[in-house]
């Protein structure tokens, strides 16, 4: 029978308890009995046969099924307060620049943290990373037709980000090809209080942290995490359990890319009404990390079984994978990979089908077993089913092997590209920059005029500063 599901847009994977009951009411008023995650975030209405009776209305938007255009934001505000983190970038500054995307967008658009390893990096077309100064973030790009991602030659203030992905969405019209044609008609559609990039983004290397049950952060506080192996979460069971976070008082609800549930911030005086309401509907919070770190295709039951055969069989041989990542798909030239494993299951050409050949896999890793390196090595190709379990056992050995040691460094910087430093001129006011390498075609001056050759009664294109305010900064400049 044919399934369908639609997704329910959940901006940056937080939302707060009256808000997720009344999604669960629509689901309910649908007729389902259970939701599923998104691994974007998102929540997914999984039905059987006839599409869902649904409709966005002005507390959620749903995406049908053939509905092209809307992309979920993803963000680690998840991880804020409870894993590793950039000290500036608290819970309250996602949500405030999460408020800023008000419009839906066709791009995938990323906003996290690089310090913290729950949620990937590199997986939307426009990737914002907090940098080290406060408020001000890399910008990695990869544009739907773009073959690499590629950093962006500013750092991009907080509250313009919206702005400049509305922007970069208003010019896919006109195909830019590179970051540089990116850059130039992005200041001209949407002047930003950008920053100059002064270092390379660096991501620390953490093993992936255990995301469930519940854990203690502080004196006297704790985190839940939940999980469910089918990706099935009961209704009636999430109904109760916004409840208990409306009279523990706990404003927000985080759904991690792993298809699971963080809630942050119960207070140890609540702590036995959480123990009661996962033992009362019998939910089991003690999940090794063997079963825990897999991300599979949605709504994909052959996934799932692969899974659970190649889980039994590191079980039975009583293996640790701790700290590393599995995914299973289907092959695919564009995939985005976030693990630092990859079963990649090979198409059968039609005529093979009709035969009941038996399936191929390939098996990949992730350089250093970092997914944020976003270089993945072929390891072994068109294996049979029998072969993964020794084979990955092969890899998890390696991993550990090389852990702690010192890691190989990409061959280039994580933009892909070389990187020259160049003289810029900059606003102390607005911080807008001059860059003769584009020159200011609003106000006639072509590209490669040097800032001595600009004219003295030269102006800053934002706020109209004279041209002896401008100060010269270095730039660091991806180059072909």
């Amino acid at each position: 029978m044919k399934k369908s599901f639609s997704r329910v847009i959940v901006r940056g994977g937080v939302l707060s308890p009256a808000e997720l009951k009344h999604i669960l009411e629509k689901a309910e008023q649908a007729g389902l009995t259970t939701i599923s995650l998104g691994s974007r975030q998102d929540i997914l209405f999984i039905n059987e046969g006839n599409d869902l009776p649904l409709q966005s209305d002005d507390k959620f938007h749903v995406v049908s099924p053939d509905q092209e255009g809307s992309e979920n934001i993803v963000s680690s505000y998840v991880s804020a307060d409870i894993f590793s983190n950039t000290p500036w970038l608290t819970g309250d500054r996602y949500l405030y620049i999460l408020e800023q995307f008000q419009q839906d967008s066709r791009l995938k658009i990323n906003v996290t943290d690089p310090k913290q390893r729950l949620v990937p990096l590199f997986t939307g077309h426009l990737n914002f990373i907090a940098s080290e100064h406060e408020d001000y973030w890399y910008l990695y790009v990869r544009l739907p037709d773009w073959s690499k991602t590629v950093m962006y030659p500013a750092l991009i203030y907080s509250w313009d980000l919206a702005k400049i992905t509305q922007a970069i969405e208003g010019l896919l019209i006109e195909e830019p090809e590179d970051v540089a044609m990116l850059f130039e008609l992005a200041n001209e559609a949407a002047p930003t209080h950008n920053r100059t990039v002064d270092r390379t983004l660096e991501v620390p290397f953490y093993p992936f942290p255990y995301y469930e049950g519940i854990n203690r952060v502080g004196p006297d506080s704790y985190w839940l995490g939940l999980y469910w192996r089918n990706n099935r979460y009961y209704i009636d069971f999430l109904k109760v359990l916004c409840d208990l976070c409306a009279d523990c008082r706990i404003g927000k609800i985080s759904i991690t890319p792993w298809k699971s549930i963080i809630i942050k911030g119960i207070p140890e005086k609540h702590k036995l009404e959480w123990e009661r309401l996962l033992g009362t509907y019998g939910i089991n919070v003690r999940h090794s990390m063997l079963e825990l770190n897999w991300h599979l295709p949605v709504n994909n039951r052959s996934a799932l079984e692969l899974k659970e055969y190649l889980v039994s069989n590191f079980d039975k041989r009583d293996i640790s994978t701790y700290g590393l990542t599995f995914g299973i798909t289907d092959y695919a030239k564009k995939a985005y990979y976030f693990t630092s494993i990859v079963v990649e299951k090979n198409a059968l050409a039609p005529e093979l089908e009709k035969l009941n050949f038996r399936n191929t896999y390939n098996l990949l890793y992730a350089k250093n077993f970092d997914p944020n390196t976003q270089e993945y090595i072929v390891h072994v190709q068109d294996v049979d089913q029998s072969e993964l379990p020794n084979l990955l056992i092969e890899l998890s050995k390696l991993y550990f092997e090389q852990l702690g040691k010192v890691r190989e460094k990409p061959e280039k910087p994580m933009s892909v590209r070389e990187k020259a430093s160049v003289e810029i001129w900059q606003c102390p006011h607005c911080m807008t920059v001059y860059d003769p390498e584009l020159g200011d075609p609003a106000q006639g001056i072509k590209e490669g005029t040097s800032f001595i050759d600009l004219p003295d009664d030269y102006t800053c294109s934002l706020c109209e500063a004279p041209k002896n305010e401008l100060r010269a900064e270095t730039w660091t400049r991806e180059m072909d």
